[in-house]
């Protein structure tokens, strides 16, 4: 046990945002750094006697700071719950044990569940530092995780988090593994299956590298930021829900974790299904299916990679007695006409309304899931799921559900509308042949997406299409001229983005 530091500093917020990791300021010519002789980017214990947190220590030269202050992210001040200020102890932490761990796996020895779970819990608690954090997701790529340690990882997940149960049975959940801009079934598939009776207390993610995540679309139509009792009660009223899973604290090593994922461009297989089921199986569910998109530029790029993944989800999820069900889908291209919170929300409701404009690539995969769901937990029989689902939905019921649910969650929103846009077109004639999903969320995150709601990019064409030159390929939505013109540099540093070839 490490003893009390002494010598108090004043706890300064300095409203600086580092994402999940807690990062200390100090002078460098504080008494404490040189004192304990502290060096930038170490790792140290931060106290105010009540909560305590591992910290990334940064020096600072300037004015900015006293040397009797401490400057603390904005991680660090909530972490830390000093939302009425007062000091801080800093010294050295104690030494992780499960970072000797980590390196046993970086050399090739297996992990135990006692390792992971020792692992998981310091990630948790904020203990690792990004070096860490990439060090442990590098290591799972180079040295793959076998079955045992994938349901290993995916225990000390849920272990770490809240755990839901519920009274309904059975409780159903859908999650696309992902790489495909615009695939926003889920605020259409839960209103189908609930209309239908099921119960589906469907928690999503926010965006991290992508232009929307279906928490940040579902964010325009209605209030996703649910603590546990209020989602109890709006899946008690309506049957389901669609709320942002960080807000209840279900596997919250996933969210770090992924953020780094990302970063690195590295998204091993073991790791992804234990994402992918930590977090179905924290929310308490039941049955699940999984959308598993193929495409050359989707996350999953060929149809070898693909049973692979969905043998994997398969038998994890047997082990924790979750029905699972994988559905490969066409990943080639984006899903609906538009990529964005705003613009999305416009193609969900498009979708649930029945409109006449509505993208018929969306509504189809959104029933053909729903069905599947249906079909699972043994709501309709064998092949007849499909066909029940589209009948819930022409009939405007899956409408009326949502609507619901949007009252329930705190009321139904009018998605915002762009300020700035711009047509990017085609430079010849031809048919279009591949486009680049990557690259096209690209512009969309550019332009603003999924910060700036309104903002991202809406399609005109479609693989297949035959189009003429000066053609509209996709129109560029942002709220500032400064983020508009990023994408448009962006656009016009790739017009290979859709491959259009004389036909």
């Amino acid at each position: 046990m490490a003893a009390e530091p002494r010598n108090p500093l004043i706890a300064r917020r300095l409203g600086i945002d580092t994402h999940n990791e807690a990062v200390l300021f100090l002078r460098e010519d504080s008494h404490i750094v040189r004192a304990e002789g502290f060096a930038a980017h170490a790792r140290v214990r931060v106290t105010n006697g009540r909560n305590s947190i591992i910290a990334t220590l940064f020096h600072v030269n300037s004015a900015i700071l006293h040397r009797n202050e401490a400057g603390l992210s904005e991680a660090a001040w909530k972490l830390l719950k000093l939302d009425g200020g007062g000091n801080v102890r800093v010294s050295h932490p104690v030494p992780l044990e499960s970072l000797s761990m980590l390196r046993g796996k970086v050399y090739g020895r297996r992990l135990d569940a006692a390792s992971l779970a020792s692992i998981v819990g310091d990630v948790t608690a904020g203990r690792y530092s990004a070096i860490h954090l990439s060090s442990f997701i590098t290591a799972c790529a180079a040295r793959p995780l076998d079955r045992g340690e994938t349901i290993g990882l995916t225990r000390a997940m849920v272990d770490v988090g809240e755990r839901l149960t519920w009274q309904a049975h059975p409780v159903v959940d859908k999650h696309c593994v992902g790489g495909l801009p615009g695939n926003r079934t889920t605020p259409i598939v839960v209103p189908i299956v609930t209309a239908c009776g099921l119960t589906m207390p469907k928690t999503s993610s926010r965006a991290i590298t992508s232009p929307a995540g279906t928490a940040d679309t579902m964010e325009v139509l209605a209030p996703v930021d649910l603590d546990l009792a209020t989602m109890r009660r709006v899946v008690e009223q309506e049957g389901g829900c669609i709320a942002w899973g960080g807000a209840v604290r279900l596997s919250p090593a996933d969210d770090i974790l992924i953020s780094v994922e990302r970063a690195l461009d590295l998204d091993s297989e073991g790791q992804l299904i234990a994402s992918v089921l930590s977090k179905k199986i924290a929310a308490g569910s039941s049955h699940v299916v999984l959308d598993v998109p193929v495409g050359p530029t989707a996350k999953v790029r060929n149809l070898d990679d693909a049973r692979s993944v969905a043998q994997g989800l398969i038998e994890v999820a047997q082990a924790f007695g979750l029905e699972a069900k994988p559905v490969f889908t066409d990943g080639t291209q984006p899903v609906g006409r538009r990529i964005g919170p705003a613009l999305e929300a416009r193609d969900v409701l498009a979708v649930l309304d029945n409109a006449a404009d509505a993208p018929h690539d969306l509504r189809e995969r959104a029933v053909l899931l729903a069905g599947t769901l249906l079909e699972l937990a043994g709501k309709a029989p064998e092949d007849a799921g499909r066909g029940m689902a589209e009948k819930v939905l022409a009939s405007g019921q899956a409408a009326a559900k949502f609507r619901r649910i949007c009252e329930a969650q705190g009321g139904l929103r009018t998605p915002p509308v762009s300020s700035h846009r711009h047509e990017i077109t085609a430079h010849g004639a031809g048919r279009v042949v591949a486009v680049d999903n990557r690259r096209l969320a690209r512009v969309a995150k550019l332009a603003g997406a999924p910060e700036a709601k309104a903002a991202g990019v809406e399609l005109h064409v479609a693989l297949g299409d035959e189009i003429e030159r000066g053609h509209p390929l996709y129109t560029i939505h942002a709220e500032t001229p400064g983020e508009l013109e990023y994408a448009l540099e962006y656009a016009a540093a790739n017009p290979d983005i859709y491959i259009v070839t004389p036909s």
